[in-house]
Order: C-alpha cells, then structure tokens, then sequence
C-alpha cells in the first residue's frame, strides 16, 4: 500500500506521532482530520501492529469506517455492540456471537486484524481470555474421542444437538460420524470414527451433505460467550438461589406479592432453558454469578502489538454517558418490577472505567476539531491541513480542469473506481484530454510528481492534503452516491396481519426476513429513555425476535394445513433463505411455462 502511504511520510506530523508510538508518548490528539481520510491516516500510522482497534461513537459509523479501511486493509472486521434488547431476552440468535467468536479466534492466534466497533462494544462485561482457551478444543488424528463425554462438552460449549448440521452452532452424531460446524469456520466439518480413534476429518457442504476436502485438523471454539464449566454453573446456580430467596423475602416484607412472584417465575424458567438448552441459554445477564473476574474487550489486547484509535472523543464520551444512563434506567425499571435479581444490575462496565482502561493502552485520539472534553488526557498535540473533494456532480470537465491544475503543479492525483471495468474507462477517456494517466492495480507503486493514477477501490468522499499535493478523489465525488436498491418483497403463506388483534400469542407467524416462528405476545421496552412495543417471536433453536411494533408489514400469519404442525425455523441458519430461493425458482419455471404455452 506505499502507494497510499509513503506521501504521508513527507508530513512533519506524520512522522512526530509515528516517533510517540515507538517512544510510548501517548496518547496523543491528531485535529484536522475529515470523513474517508482518518481512515487514510490510521492505517499510515498503524503500519507495523498486529492489531488495531478503530472505536467510534455509534454502529452507523463503524460500517461506513469498515466500508472506508477495506481500501486500504482486507483484514478488517466489526466487532457488533450489544443493546438492552440483548441483556433482555433469556435466549437469542447467534449473529453477534458468531461476530465476536469469529475475531476473538484472531485475536488468539494472533493473525492480523483491524476491529472497528462502538463505543459500548467494550462496555460488555467479558470472560478472561484465558478462560476462553482453556475450552478450546483441538481434535487430530491422533485423538481419542469418547462419544458421550465428547457430545456433553460440546454442549456446555454453546453448540446444539440436531438431527442433521444446518447451520453453525450446530453438531450432529449418527453412529460413529460426527458432524459440527464450529461458530467460527466458513464450513462444517465431518468426523468419522473407528471405535475411539479418528479414522477421518472432512469439511462437507450443507445442502447436499458430501465430504469436500480431507484435513488432518480441527479447532473447536465455544459457542457462546459465557461458558461456565460443571462446578462454575453449579456455583453459579446457588448464588442465584440464594439471591432469589433473599429478594423474594425484601419483596414479600414491602407488600411487593405480584414482583416477588414474577422474580420467582422468572429464575424458574431460567433454569428450566438452562437445563433444555444448557450453552445456548444467555448467560450475559448473570455473569456475576458464575465468574468473580471480568474482562472488557479492550483488555483482550496487548500493549505490545496494539493501536487503539478514537474517533471523535468528545462525541464518544456524550455517548458512553447516554448508553450507562440507558442501561441503568432499564435495569431499575426491571427491578422494579421483579423482573431481575441485584446482582444482575451491574453487567456493563461504566463509561468512564472503559475510558480509564483506553487511557492506559497505546491511544490516539483523532477528530476534526479539538473535543471540549475527551476524558483522556493527550500527551502531544498534533494538527493536519486536510480537504475535501468538492462533489463534481457528473460534472467531466469540471474534473478535467482541475486534473490540468493538479498536474501542472505537480500534484499526485488517485482516481478511485469500484469496478475494475468501469476504473479502465474513466483512464481511457482522461487519455483524450493529453492528462497521461495510467490504470494500476500495483498498490505498493510509489507515484511520481505530476501522475494521474486510476484503480480499482472504493471511498465515501475523497479528500486532499494540500501541504504534500496529494489528492485521491472517489467515484462519488464524480458521479455521486449509488443509489440505494429497492427491497425486493416476497410474498409467502400467509395472511396480511392488519393489527395487533388478528395475533394471538402462540400463533404460527412467519417474518419476511427470518422465516416461521411463534408469536409470544408483546414486551415493553425502554430504549433511548422510551418504552417503545417489540413483538417477541420464537424460532426453532430457542432464538428470539424482537420486532419494532411498527414493523407489521414484514410479519405474516402462517395459514398452513389445518392441524399440521409446522417445523420452526432457526435464527440465523441458511434454512429459510435455501426455502425462499427454491419458491423463487419453482415460480420462474412456472412463469416459464405459461409464456411457453400461451
């Protein structure tokens, strides 16, 4: 990527801040940065760490951060934030988790990675990584596998018992075959066994179950977060009741009958799921009671091979703050209520203890202007003189003439395409206008005083650093933003539900998006200091869906076979979108067949 890099090189800047980071004189505070180019800098300045941490202030951002670094670094991931939504369901689907496992499992094996995520992504509190390796499992040749004791664990791992592999998180055995899909791998594996000895491991495909390609190892990472072994959960389980007993007697001695009742029934199907669906029950909100120490995700990283980046500061303390206050808001309403134990109150770290362990890690704080407060204190204070690329507005010989004015004075121009056809084009018609420029796909070619490079890559807005003449300039700030794809509707077996009344908790529904589950009625939930209505919906796997109550449209009612019940799909898996694609085919064949005919 010297390309992209080595013109930073000739900022005074630049090369102060890459001096702190070898000399540990951090943090520090960079201004003047806008939009697509803090992403230019950082990956500049984080050249050399195994790992670097991009914090911002809200999802949005993070995605249009990953969408900007993917120019620059393919090795990116977002690590996805939790929501008070999540800490209230006792059960839930595996997106998240597969996120996180997924760059946890890099973080571990130490490959390199940028993670891009908000603010209270760290505020969670986590199990020690060291207490996540210890469940790794390794399995090889070489290894003895004992059937029962094999399946139990993968069980406490988070992973659930089917009657064939689907999707990951799931692990099937017939015989002396065992299939699993570890959360973290792109692809299911099959082990076959010869008695106690592993005579094969194979990847194999979902749909048509065939063996693709033999391997002489598998890692096995849990599949959940909180994975308490036999004597933690024990443990845990009666601090629980202990706790349980002890709120229900404060309840019953403040007249509080109908909350100690409701706090009881609670902590009873909480252990019931736990029992039925053991690692695949949520444990966040009980945390604390099955482990004394916890970490941030932020203490998952070394000094030594870290960056931490923070977008706009100022804006990620307003934010932190909102998000506690949120938090704790929600959990005294529950308490309230009896809908949770003490204990379960402080299950986020605060915003200013994140904050505190961000000060201690090797911390660049980057913004547009100087934030009034940052609560960490830089020790050197940078500024860089940056600019935007004017939008052109399909506008070619508007672009035209300011490339004449760039390459007379020596500037070096990058022109960005998101396709590599179109990126050949744009080189070719700029050939007309005697502007010499050339079509690259070699990142590391130092470009020359004067040059016009075009190739392949995508950036939100373009943007200058007069100081160095250097431009790089986005296909959106030639021709403008894509425009946003229509969402294509389908339409299933169902009747259009028109308001709450035509539901009844305990119907079959299916969610355009997710597929047939069971409607549970309505919740009340406080986001953003408002109770808002979200339809709780349960899918096969135990998942559950929490649905704006202004999302009707994207619900129906399942009007199947009278008497038949129907098979629930899982949160999450393939299944649904393997359905819907086999109907979209079936009516273009017969759409076929009608034009043929008539």
């Amino acid at each position: 990527m010297k390309t992209f890099t080595e013109p930073l090189k000739e900022l005074k800047e630049f090369n102060d801040i890459r001096d702190n980071i070898k000399t540990k004189t951090l943090p520090v505070q960079i201004t003047g940065c806008i939009d697509s180019q803090k992403c230019h800098l950082i990956y500049g300045l984080g050249e050399g760490f195994k790992f670097k941490v991009i914090v911002t202030y809200n999802e949005i951002k993070a995605k249009e951060i990953y969408e900007d670094y993917r120019l620059y670094d393919k090795n990116v991931f977002i690590y996805p934030s939790k929501d008070i939504i999540f800490y209230s369901a006792d059960i839930h689907g595996r997106a998240i988790v597969k996120d996180r496992l997924q760059i946890l499992k890099r973080i571990i094996e130490k490959q390199d990675t940028t993670v891009i995520m908000s603010l209270e992504g760290g505020m969670d509190r986590l199990l020690p990584l060291g207490h996540i390796k210890e469940r790794i499992i390794t399995v090889d040749m070489d290894s003895e596998i004992q059937l029962k004791d094999f399946e139990a664990t993968l069980i406490r791992l988070g992973y659930e018992r089917q009657a064939q592999v689907e999707a990951p998180g799931e692990f099937a055995v017939r015989g002396g075959i065992i299939d699993i899909y570890p959360l973290t791998e792109e692809v299911p594996y099959r082990i076959e066994l010869w008695g106690d000895t592993i005579d094969s491991i194979r990847t194999f495909d979902v749909s048509s179950q065939r063996s693709i390609e033999q391997v002489d190892r598998l890692v096995i990472y849990p599949a959940a977060e909180i994975i308490p072994d036999e004597k933690r959960l024990t443990e845990g389980l009666k601090k629980i009741e202990q706790e349980e007993k002890r709120y229900i007697k404060i309840l019953k001695e403040e007249g509080k009958v109908e909350e100690a009742e409701r706090i009881r029934s609670i902590i009873a199907e909480f252990k019931e799921n736990l029992e039925v669906f053991q690692g695949s029950v949520g444990l966040e909100s009980y945390i604390n009671y099955f482990y004394d120490n916890t970490m941030s995700f932020y203490e998952y990283f070394d000094n030594e091979d870290t960056l931490f980046f923070l977008d706009e500061p100022g804006r990620l303390v307003e934010k932190g703050e909102a998000v506690e206050n949120e938090f704790r808001e929600g959990m005294i309403g529950r308490i309230e209520k009896g809908d949770i134990l003490p204990g379960q109150m402080n299950v986020i770290y605060g915003y200013k203890d994140v904050f505190n362990i961000l000060a201690r890690k090797n911390t660049l704080l980057v913004s547009t202007m100087e934030p009034k407060s940052s609560y960490i204190s830089a020790k050197r204070k940078y500024s860089f003189t940056v600019q935007p690329i004017a939008s052109y507005h399909k506008s070619f010989d508007v672009l035209v003439k300011d490339l004449e004015y760039w390459k007379k004075n020596k500037y070096r121009v990058i022109l960005l395409s998101g396709s590599r056809t179109r990126a050949k084009r744009l080189s070719e018609d700029l050939m007309d206008f005697n502007l010499n420029p050339f079509y690259s796909e070699d990142m590391d070619r130092i470009l020359q005083e004067g040059e016009i490079m075009v190739t392949h890559g995508n950036l939100k807005r373009g943007f200058s650093y007069p100081l160095i003449k250097l431009v790089i300039i986005s296909e959106s700030d030639i021709f403008g933003g894509e425009k946003k794809k229509r969402k294509k509707r389908y339409s299933y077996e169902g009747q259009k539900i028109q308001s709450f009344t035509d539901l009844t908790p305990g119907d079959y529904v299916v969610h355009e998006n997710h597929g047939l589950g069971i409607y549970r009625g309505i919740e009340k939930i406080e986001v953003d200091k408002v109770t808002k209505d979200y339809i709780k919906i349960e899918y096969g796997d135990g998942g559950v869906l929490y649905v704006p109550a202004t999302g009707l449209d994207v619900i129906q009612k399942y009007t199947g076979t009278e008497g038949r019940k129907p098979k629930l799909n899982k949160l999450n898996s393939s299944e649904w979108k393997n359905t819907k694609a086999r109907v979209k085919g079936a009516v273009r064949e017969i759409a076929k067949e009608l034009v043929e005919l008539y």
